[in-house]
């Protein structure tokens, strides 16, 4: 998945006092889209292939190793040679490292934090950068504004050697995926599970185990995957405001992703392999 960046390692803890230096990357955001080199491999510019202003304020964002990423916290006209580029985009090219896709979905996750409460929600002030953690504060009534995680299940529904396969309505993907959802407040997530599965298909489940997690940074995403079984009826109802296609696919007729980056993709190959948990 694209967290698996090892023998590399994200290190993430704030840190106001570190200060950026020639060789480490600067994050620039433009809505939903990142500035990296044109062609080639995925590459954010570094400190010193970047003309920005001396007050430029640069914002700690983590660490891949040794190096450190920043974030532009106002927007950077894109200068020769680099381009603003979503993640899709970026994704779909398939130009560049793990450690690097996975640098650049934790960015953008980041930088619409921080973009999204430069307001106090509470008051309307200006809010500041903590001194001392990752939140942002409003000196004028106090409220602390730390990153938000959205939790969300993944769903792989089976019915003994078949597994729940779907397409989005409202996405050109090619591939299938997984019955998904957000948590909604004051649900666990095997009720989350039981809920989607319901209002997507129609279809009650059973026996709700957990398998693994994943961050998924460009919508702010925690991402929980669960696996559970058909309780019943196998007949599907589908939601056609949510799905465009959803049919049970045989264990070998299984196919993934474009890539391996998502959880999705690897709770739907796990299946394939007859190794998910019973």
């Amino acid at each position: 998945m694209i967290q698996d960046i090892a023998p590399h390692r994200l290190w993430n803890p704030y840190d106001p006092e570190k200060r950026c230096r020639a060789e480490d990357f600067v994050v620039c955001a433009d809505g939903s889209s990142l500035l990296v080199a044109d062609g080639g491999v995925l590459r954010f510019p570094r400190r010193d292939e970047l003309p920005l202003d001396a007050d430029a304020q640069l914002t700690y964002l983590f660490s891949v190793d040794e190096t450190a990423y920043f974030l532009v916290r106002e927007p950077v006209p894109a200068p020769q040679g680099w381009s603003y580029q979503s993640l899709r985009q970026l994704r779909y090219a398939g130009n560049g490292t793990r450690a690097a896709f996975f640098a650049a979905y934790t960015a953008m996750h980041l930088a619409i934090w921080y973009r999204n409460n430069r307001f106090c929600g509470t008051c309307g002030h200006a809010t500041v950068d903590s001194a001392e953690e990752r939140a942002l504060v409003c000196p004028s009534c106090g409220r602390i504004i730390y990153p938000q995680l959205i939790p969300a299940i993944i769903a792989g529904v089976i019915d003994g050697d078949r597994i729940l396969l779907t397409k989005y309505a409202h996405r050109n993907l090619p591939f299938y995926a997984l019955i998904a959802g957000f948590t909604e407040i004051g649900e666990t997530f095997e009720e989350c599970v039981a809920r989607e599965v319901m209002e997507e298909v129609g279809l009650r489940v059973k026996n709700i185990r957990y398998y693994k997690s994943q961050p998924w940074g460009n919508v702010q995403d925690i991402l929980a995957g669960f696996y559970c079984d058909v309780d019943g009826d196998t007949t599907i109802h589908m939601e056609e405001n949510e799905l465009k296609e959803a049919i049970w696919v045989p264990r070998d007729e299984v196919v993934g992703q474009t890539d391996d980056f998502s959880l999705t993709h690897d709770m739907m190959m796990t299946f394939r392999a007859g190794k998910e948990p019973r």
